[in-house]
């Protein structure tokens, strides 16, 4: 089912999440206090519109409640982006994530209910330095302080083996989600599937287990 919905701030990564969502089919109303960024997305999102989001009267002749997920992604002001956070839960929205631009402004944006915090410069930065420090792991995905979905190339060494062979739930408390084989994607792949040379595994846990299943296993 079609989901809906609201961003507001359309900077570099509020705009970026806007135009991923409306190509991935989603209804999305994109707000900015900025009327040369609204024109810009006006022809992308669902909808888009001038507004101050710290004005409680503007979010609700919005039906800001109505949607199922806001994300506060407003930029550099960070007391626009607290008020409009506290405003929205104040409204009753089912699902907010902020962005955050420091630890600070992370612990009071979870303090006042922010669903989730993300940190897109230094998430970023971990990525592609986990990227670099790897030639196996080809992708990461930070989903909270002590948790990622890694996807890590298979090597000869654990080519010819079956999930169950390797039992990394037991052995690392992970799970294989999923595995990339060329232009196949295999989703909950079964105990008794077989791992080959250049399988993309797609790997959810804790990062210190990450790390230790990828020193023991892959170097």
């Amino acid at each position: 089912m079609k989901k809906s919905f609201a961003v507001i701030g359309l900077g570099r990564f509020g705009g970026s999440i806007c135009r991923t969502l409306t190509d991935e089919g989603m209804e999305v109303l994109g707000i900015d206090v900025n009327e040369e960024r609204v024109n810009e997305f006006a022809m992308i999102a669902s909808h888009a519109v001038v507004g101050d989001t710290t004005d409680e009267n503007v979010l609700k002749s919005l039906g800001i409640r109505n949607f199922d997920h806001v994300i506060v992604a407003i930029g550099d002001d960070i007391q626009s982006s607290i008020l409009t956070t506290l405003i929205l839960k104040e409204l009753g929205v089912g699902c907010i994530t902020a962005k955050a631009q420091n630890d600070y402004h992370e612990k009071v944006l979870r303090k006042i209910g922010a669903d989730h915090v993300v940190h897109p410069e230094r998430d970023m930065g971990k990525r592609i330095a986990t990227n670099m420090a790897s030639s196996n792991v080809v992708d990461y995905l930070e989903l909270s302080d002590e948790h990622s979905i890694v996807e890590i190339v298979a090597n000869g060494k654990l080519s010819g083996h079956t999930i169950m062979d390797m039992d990394i739930r037991k052995k690392y408390g992970l799970n294989i989600v999923a595995i990339k084989r060329g232009e196949e994607i295999i989703v909950s792949p079964q105990a008794k599937e077989t791992i080959f040379v250049n399988d993309v595994l797609i790997v959810i846990g804790n990062d210190s287990d990450l790390d230790r299943f990828e020193r023991k296993v892959l170097e």
